[in-house]
Order: C-alpha cells, then sequence, then structure tokens
C-alpha cells in the first residue's frame, strides 16, 4: 500500500502562485508514476499534470505553460508549481499515484480569487 498527504494549498490572488507537495509513504519502490488532479463540485476529477518515473511529463492543456511538475525521488515527493493562477484553477488538488494500482492523497483546496 502507498499512503500520499498532500500540503501547500490555500487561497491566493489571480496571477499568484502556489505550490503543491505530496509525499509518499510506504510501498514507494513500486511506483511508476505520480500526478495531480483536481476536481470542483459536480465536475469530473480532472487530470493536471502527471510525471513517470523517467522524468515524462504530461500536463493538461489548460495548465501548460503555467504549472510544473516534479519529483524528489529521494523524498518520494512529487511538487506542482502553479503559476500565474486563474480563477478558473480553484478546485480541490488530488495527490496521485501508480503502481498498478491506483492511490489517492486526501486532496488540498485551492482558491484563486479576481
Amino acid at each position: 500500500q502507498v499512503q500520499l498527504v498532500e500540503s501547500g494549498g490555500g487561497l491566493v490572488q489571480s496571477g499568484g502562485s502556489l505550490r503543491l507537495s505530496c509525499a509518499a509513504s510506504g510501498r514507494t519502490f513500486r511506483i511508476y508514476a505520480m500526478g495531480w488532479y483536481r476536481q470542483v463540485p459536480g465536475k469530473v476529477r480532472e487530470s493536471v499534470a502527471r510525471i513517470a518515473n523517467g522524468g515524462t511529463t504530461n500536463y493538461a492543456d489548460s495548465v501548460k505553460g503555467r504549472f510544473t511538475i516534479s519529483r524528489d525521488n529521494a523524498l518520494n515527493t512529487v511538487y506542482l508549481q502553479m503559476n500565474s493562477l486563474k480563477p478558473e484553477d480553484t478546485a480541490v488538488y488530488y495527490c496521485n499515484a501508480q503502481d498498478g494500482l491506483t492511490y489517492w492523497g486526501q486532496g488540498t483546496q485551492v482558491t484563486v480569487s479576481s
């Protein structure tokens, strides 16, 4: 099993920045990809960014050029640097890890005021 704990959410003004962190513990040696998803009430959870063990990254079109995902393998931690935030980025952000199974963190609220 893998446990994920997110941190770094909060309230920020439009144009501002936040950095989310997700620390993985447990059976982390089998993880081959980690990522971030977000969800607003009444909508489907959507993928924001993903990073594989080899360093390959993928981003949703809506965040390309503004968000950067990175990973510290020694700390089993993945980060999401979010710049130029917009009100439409407001959501609960969830960390995700995959090792054949899929694991989720508890979520952290990001609110961007206009």
